[in-house]
């Protein structure tokens, strides 16, 4: 298992997501297409949360039950090179640290504009007025959340339940990124599709967290990251809007150091978030050290499920 876990993040590490014929490009339409044959005429709330919950199991039923058969009949070499595939395309931390640095080189130099342009990529606020702070905390937020979602948690699904695991993870975090918004679109329509990722990433979540507390810490006691990552996911991580993204944002800006949320402009309106973290506010080379942190917490994980597989052995 931890071979099959290794080698997909090398061949991310090596070549990146897929740049044409990705399967979450096929996924993302067969979304499109159940929603627009779904989606009620009749806008009363109930009718929009059942439909949103029945087109939720037709998303999912195909490609699950394929999973399963293929996971069930597949043996030996093929069944290992599947399941090596699968996680390979449903991990993206190559393309999400690239994201990261296609911000911070310009930022680096001064060129706020085509930061502002290239973080706007990364996350749904209005990115045109921000400064050099506010364009660094909005990439490490979206650096700490993103890689639980798109690495970690990916890692745990597939370590726990395998192939049929990691599908139905990747399944469910795409719809939750087309469903869950809290708009007047989705707020019933998409609700079983948030809460559903909400729940399967409460547990890979927490271990994030716990392993960006981990990976931050410093030996010397004048430095004490671990209580102070763990202090702030704790105490902070709770009064977030996502019940995920808090613990996880929280204890990665506790371990760096640096303070992380508060105000905002979405679609308009300034937005008041909780400061998460303590410390200073971020500037320009926190975006490196939140990668850097990513990767420390990458081995955590790699020498625990090492670990794991020799007491199981």
């Amino acid at each position: 298992m931890w071979l099959m876990i290794l080698a997909p993040l090398l061949f991310d590490q090596w070549w990146g997501e897929p740049r044409r014929f990705h399967p979450l490009i096929g996924l993302g339409w067969w979304i499109s297409i159940v929603e627009e044959n779904l989606y009620p005429l009749k806008q009363h709330n109930a009718a929009m949360l059942m439909t949103g919950s029945v087109g939720w199991v037709l998303v999912i039923a195909p490609f699950m039950g394929f999973a399963v058969l293929i996971d069930h009949f597949l043996e030996g070499f093929w069944h290992t090179l599947l399941a090596v595939l699968v996680l390979y395309l449903a991990i993206g931390r190559k393309s999400l640290i690239e994201h990261a640095r296609r911000v911070y080189q310009p930022l680096a130099r001064g060129d706020l504009n085509t930061s502002r342009r290239q973080v706007s990529m990364l996350v749904s606020r209005d990115t045109q007025q921000l400064d050099a702070s506010e364009i660094s905390r909005a990439t490490c937020e979206s650096v700490l959340e993103n890689g639980s979602d798109a690495l970690f948690a990916a890692i745990f699904w597939f370590a726990i339940a395998g192939i049929p695991g990691v599908v139905l993870y990747r399944i469910v975090n795409t719809l939750d990124a087309m469903w869950g918004y809290r708009n007047e679109r989705y707020l019933y329509f998409g609700r079983t599709a948030a809460r559903m990722d909400d729940a399967m990433n409460w547990i890979p979540a927490r271990l994030t967290a716990l392993s960006y507390a981990l990976a931050g810490w410093h030996w010397r006691a004048s430095q004490n990251t671990l209580g102070s990552a763990i202090k702030c996911w704790w105490q902070q991580g709770r009064s977030w809007k996502s019940p995920n993204a808090g613990p996880v944002m929280a204890a990665g800006a506790g371990a760096l150091g640096i303070q992380l949320g508060g105000g905002g402009i979405y679609h308009g309106h300034h937005v008041e978030s909780p400061v998460l973290g303590t410390g200073r506010p971020a500037v320009t080379r926190d975006i490196q050290r939140t990668c850097t942190l990513i990767f420390k917490a990458l081995l955590i994980w790699l020498t625990v499920l090492l670990f794991i597989e020799w007491v199981l052995a």
